[in-house]
């Protein structure tokens, strides 16, 4: 949660206990807590006070502002929590209405795109870092938060846990990352970086672990480096593992449980990118017969 030295007003204080009770993730506390300051600010008076008109001209504002789809939306179920859970008021929203976020097939890399984005990272913690999320086709919250404990190398796992949705699983190791695990682990433990019992990937101080901001510097620097022109994240290898995957025939409800999904509609999202599975496509075209 943000921290302040003013005081905290008697309404943000009742929606803080309201989500604590809730047991909201720290995140999602933060972006609701930002949403209703951001409506406090366009009202300059306190939320409790707003009516339904008050809300319609504040998405009004925002749409006109060129905010997006997903920010827009975000900012409405943060007002909703407020008004239905913590005033008790939520026909006061009757005049906001959620958007249709535009639909958008995620970014893939080739396997000869992934291998330099990798060989191109700064130094071996970023390497294996961004070797591990290809190959298990984890999120990169999920691979900041793994301790050497996670790993069992007698069953070939990654325990990951607390995932997206505070729900663990376990990830597959090849041997390939299993050696590059190996390695990573004894360079940082002869440079005093890799404490027992510890983060998997720490940061300059090895009681922390290495941040979200800090793996994304490092992929971004090393797509630069790469000289690829595709919009990488990581997310962008966690989908490059799904595709390929699935372009290696793997059945797509074994890569639903690997990547985490609830529900296979989400996984099935990769049909759509797995060029390999579409060339082995006959296009009707090529059966016609002469006329």
């Amino acid at each position: 949660m943000e921290t302040s030295s003013r005081p905290v007003s008697p309404l943000r204080q009742r929606m803080l206990e309201d989500m604590h009770m809730r047991k909201l993730a720290p995140k999602t506390q933060d972006a609701y807590i930002r949403a209703v300051s951001r409506f406090a600010k366009f009202l300059g008076r306190s939320p409790d006070t707003a009516t339904a008109e008050d809300l319609r001209r504040f998405q009004l504002r925002l749409v006109d502002e060129g905010t997006s789809a997903i920010t827009l939306n975000a900012t409405i179920t943060g007002l909703k929590f407020l008004f239905d859970v913590t005033l008790g008021h939520g026909d006061v929203l009757a005049k906001m209405q959620s958007v249709r976020v535009p639909h958008k097939i995620p970014v893939i890399l080739s396997k000869q795109e992934v291998a330099r984005l990798i060989a191109c990272a700064g130094n071996i913690k970023h390497q294996t870092a961004l070797a591990l999320a290809y190959a298990t086709g984890l999120r990169a919250h999920e691979v900041v938060s793994l301790r050497v404990s996670d790993i069992d190398s007698q069953r070939m796992t990654l325990r990951v846990e607390q995932g997206k949705g505070d729900k663990d699983r376990y990830a597959m190791i090849s041997p390939i990352l299993l050696e590059r695990l190996r390695v990573w682990w004894r360079v940082a433990r002869a440079q005093g970086r890799m404490l027992d019992g510890g983060w998997l990937f720490p940061g300059m101080n090895p009681i922390n672990p290495l941040t979200e901001r800090q793996l994304n510097r490092a992929i971004h620097e090393a797509a630069t480096l790469a000289k690829i022109d595709k919009r990488v994240s990581m997310h962008t290898l966690r989908h490059s593992f799904a595709t390929h995957l699935l372009e290696q025939k793997v059945d797509i409800r074994v890569i639903q449980v690997m990547l985490g999904h609830k529900k296979l509609e989400t996984t099935a999202l990769y049909t759509q990118v797995a060029t390999e599975v579409l060339r082995e496509v006959i296009n009707p075209l090529e059966t016609l017969q002469p006329a």
